[in-house]
């Protein structure tokens, strides 16, 4: 199944796809340090260009089963700017007139969970019901999916001509009852037990153990303030065991592999990359959910009424008396 992944970012939701079998051929976005960390781990291109100029019938030639993609979502975070008339929710829009203009079988959008409450959310959808696809729609928890991190992520999932809520059960029921820690996933990899995550405000709790699920992972990492105050919920009071992870240790925390190419990318771009990305393991698990559903639906031949009616075994003729010695 051919797979095109647009605002590709460095290649999380792509490689997730990868790991369950499909063939992603081309990707696009247009931010060139991410575009050069993509083109230095896929085999197929990365292309860098504005979405606004990418014309959907040069993606209906590359013939795409699935469209996947990860419209920015500043607008709708909690550390953006909360302006959906500016910008980057129109991209959600744009994304959906892209998907609506070539029809692929299915598509796959991923955004944060505030964007339910949006008023750009219902506009999508109507364009994409308009164009005939049901819609499967979930906020998953992605420590519940795979990966050691507090991360709820929401995602829009299309099936051209199929039935609303078509992937709901699958997405929902596999989750796991508990949250995955930084330790199950990577034991002592990081040498140390505590480390910082710098908080929105003090108000809130910035140091945090590896036997817990991660916050978070955002495009800001910043070093331990001078004269940090311990908060009740810290996981240590104990300031020398502390340190902020490292932006490659905070990759891995978004279940990149360790052999990925970050090409010695210039920090701040890098932490900015990371944090945008969706983790490889939560797209491997959205991947995997839609491929069981294709698997099971492709070995599912549906007969017409009438073919019904000739399969049905026929009542079988006998006398009373070969029924009473049946029976």
């Amino acid at each position: 199944m051919k797979v095109v992944d647009i605002f590709c970012g460095c290649g999380g939701l792509s490689y997730g796809f990868v790991k369950q079998g499909f063939e992603v051929v081309k990707a696009f976005d247009n931010w060139t340090p991410a575009i050069n960390i993509y083109n230095a781990n896929f085999s197929h291109p990365a292309e860098q260009i504005d979405v606004y100029l990418l014309n959907p019938e040069y993606l209906k030639k590359l013939a795409p089963d699935m469209i996947i993609g990860g419209p920015p979502c500043q607008d709708y975070s909690s550390a953006g700017l909360h302006d959906e008339n500016k910008g980057r929710a129109d991209l959600t829009l744009r994304y959906a007139d892209i998907v609506c203009e070539v029809l692929p079988r299915f598509f796959v959008m991923e955004n944060v969970d505030r964007i339910v409450k949006s008023e750009t959310l219902p506009k999508a959808i109507t364009k994409y019901k308009n164009a005939g696809y049901g819609l499967s729609q979930v906020v998953l928890d992605a420590s519940k999916c795979g990966v050691p991190q507090k991360r709820k992520r929401f995602f829009l999932i299309g099936e051209f001509g199929g039935r609303d809520g078509w992937l709901d059960d699958r997405l929902i029921n596999g989750q796991t009852a508990t949250s995955m820690s930084i330790y199950d996933y990577l034991g002592n990899e990081f040498g140390t037990e505590f480390y910082y995550r710098h908080p929105r405000s003090y108000a809130r709790r910035g140091i945090f153990s590896i036997f817990e699920p991660s916050p978070t992972v955002r495009g800001v990492n910043r070093p331990i303030p001078p004269g940090y105050k311990i908060h009740n919920g810290d996981a240590t009071k104990d300031i020398t065991m502390v340190r902020p992870l490292t932006t490659l240790e905070r990759a891995r925390i978004q279940t990149f592999p360790q052999n990925f190419n970050f090409l010695g990318t210039k920090k701040t771009d890098l932490e900015q990359i990371v944090g945008n990305a969706v983790p490889v393991e939560l797209a491997s698990y959205v991947a995997g959910k839609i491929k069981e559903y294709i698997s099971i639906k492709e070995t599912f031949v549906e007969v017409p009424i009438e073919e019904q009616v000739k399969l049905r075994p026929r009542p079988i003729q006998m006398t009373f008396e070969e029924f009473a010695v049946a029976n």
